[in-house]
């Protein structure tokens, strides 16, 4: 704390652009997780379909 005490506006500023920096990095993160979440939910549905059928045909339920 000792770093921080007294705060002058210099520090303020570097402060507020850390914060930034860190809001806009977790901001991109989130939009590409978003972006990326309905491909990965295509995929994991052919594979729970390809799944289901291979194992009708092997135990020939409908």
């Amino acid at each position: 704390m000792s770093l921080c005490y007294p705060s002058t506006p210099k520090k303020l500023a570097i402060t507020v652009g850390c914060f930034l920096a860190g809001a806009g990095l977790f901001a991109i993160g989130t939009h590409l997780s978003y972006v990326y979440i309905a491909p990965q939910q295509a995929r994991t549905k052919a594979r729970d379909e390809f799944v289901k059928e291979r194992l009708r045909k092997k135990y020939g339920k409908p």
